[in-house]
């Protein structure tokens, strides 16, 4: 433990400051240079604190060592693991990468941030690809990209991660994809796993259907492409079913909330529509009561 604190604490130490980082440590200590100590040691706290994110965005070695040190409590559980920018008139991309951190199952933490490196890299160099024909044929045309992530849920077992993708090329469409962990259990849970069998599609799709019908009854500029709305529309690309792995999260009232994409179920202005599935729906059919909470 002591040396993996000692390597830690000498990878901390090399790690360069990066110009315009070090021009805000600078100017933070010189701001809060205090006449007491208590103040004095809180602008040490909050240099230490933009030195401490630096690292872990600027070295992997560092990130590596933090991962392997045991730490009291929750220090981080999802950051920022690498930034992909490009900018050049009417052509723009912006991919965050996350990481998932302290996670005891190490096989998980590294299959799950290995994917969204390798998703994020893929996105970018597509993106540098396609811009670069069109800026050849069209130097005046805009086109962008732009990705993150958001934590839906954050709790003492629960936690749920989407990563969001939008692009831009004349219109724009936006893509969610959700990673929901047990923390206590060290696992991933996928939409199947909530279920003794296959059953809940069935119930799901009917609960969805319910509430799109009663969403455009409530509020008429709602739109989705369900049997029974006002709406005509070719019976092929009407809301059939979702699919066994539909998108998911648990939200942090312990309900679970379908997600589709933009234009998978309505028009584009109803965006990347959401249902939250009331647990007393599908409370006969779940595998196991230790994630959703009843009515």
């Amino acid at each position: 433990m002591e040396e993996k604190m000692e390597k830690m604490k000498q990878n901390y130490m090399d790690i360069p400051i990066p110009q315009e980082l070090n021009f805000v440590v600078q100017q933070a200590i010189r701001k809060h240079r205090p006449k007491r100590s208590g103040r004095k040691w809180a602008a040490g706290a909050a240099a230490a604190a933009l030195v401490f994110v630096a690292g872990l965005n600027t070295s992997q070695a560092f990130a590596d060592t933090l991962s392997e040190v045991p730490v009291l409590g929750e220090l981080v559980k999802v950051l920022t693991f690498r930034t992909y920018h490009y900018e050049d008139k009417g052509f723009q991309a912006n991919v965050e990468v996350p990481a998932i951190t302290n996670l005891d199952n190490k096989e998980l933490q590294e299959s799950l941030n290995s994917k969204y490196l390798e998703e994020s890299k893929q996105l970018y160099t597509s993106f540098m690809a396609d811009m670069e024909k069109i800026k050849a044929e069209h130097p005046d045309a805009h086109m962008g990209v732009d990705s993150g992530f958001v934590v839906k849920t954050d709790n003492e077992q629960i936690l749920s991660v989407g990563r969001y993708v939008v692009n831009i090329a004349g219109s724009s469409s936006t893509t969610f994809q959700y990673d929901t962990i047990d923390k206590k259990n060290q696992l991933l849970i996928t939409l199947p796993s909530l279920f003794k069998d296959d059953r809940y599609i069935e119930l799901i799709t009917a609960n969805i259907k319910e509430q799109m019908l009663q969403r455009m009854k409530d509020q008429p500029g709602n739109i989705y492409w369900v049997e029974g709305g006002s709406q005509q529309v070719p019976n092929m690309e009407l809301f059939k079913s979702i699919k066994r792995d539909q998108t998911f999260y648990i939200n942090p009232q312990g309900k679970l909330v379908i997600v589709f994409q933009k234009y998978e179920v309505g028009p584009g202005v109803m965006g990347v529509p959401e249902f939250v599935i009331p647990t007393s729906v599908i409370q006969d059919d779940l595998s196991t009561h230790a994630y959703l909470t009843s009515e």
